[in-house]
């Protein structure tokens, strides 16, 4: 779904959906359409905010990627809080990497920082039919 979002709104060099399983949410009508497309449903959504010269979330960029890979069933988006700062006060981002889970438009998790099996096990908790 996030591809077909992407290309739909002409995401061009930062969307990296189609070779990682990651999108890239780079203007507030990108973020607004997938948003609102996930609000009613039971898919997990996990939300990578980052930023480009944040250094843990450089190195960390490949364990998301893979876990995007692993976990087709899941919705993985990456959001820079400096291409959409109002997105990150929304979701009261203070530090980078931040992961929130959502699903059904609903917060049901959030790690702060680049801990891959604590992720992973959260992703593997909510990503079934809860």
């Amino acid at each position: 779904m996030g591809t077909a979002i992407s290309n739909m709104l002409g995401a061009g060099e930062g969307n990296e959906s189609e070779h990682s399983g990651v999108t890239k949410l780079s203007s507030s009508a990108q973020w607004q359409l997938h948003f609102n497309g996930m609000k009613d449903s039971n898919q997990l959504l996990v939300i990578d905010f980052s930023a480009s010269w944040c250094g843990p979330c450089k190195s960390f960029e490949p364990a998301v990627r893979h876990m995007a890979v692993k976990f087709t069933d899941v919705s993985f988006v990456k959001v820079d809080v400096d291409e959409l700062p109002e997105v990150a006060k929304e979701f009261d981002v203070t530090a980078m990497p931040t992961f929130v889970l959502m699903k059904n438009g609903k917060e049901v998790d959030r790690i702060v920082g680049a801990k891959q099996d604590e992720l992973e096990n959260k992703v593997t908790k909510h990503r079934g039919g809860q």
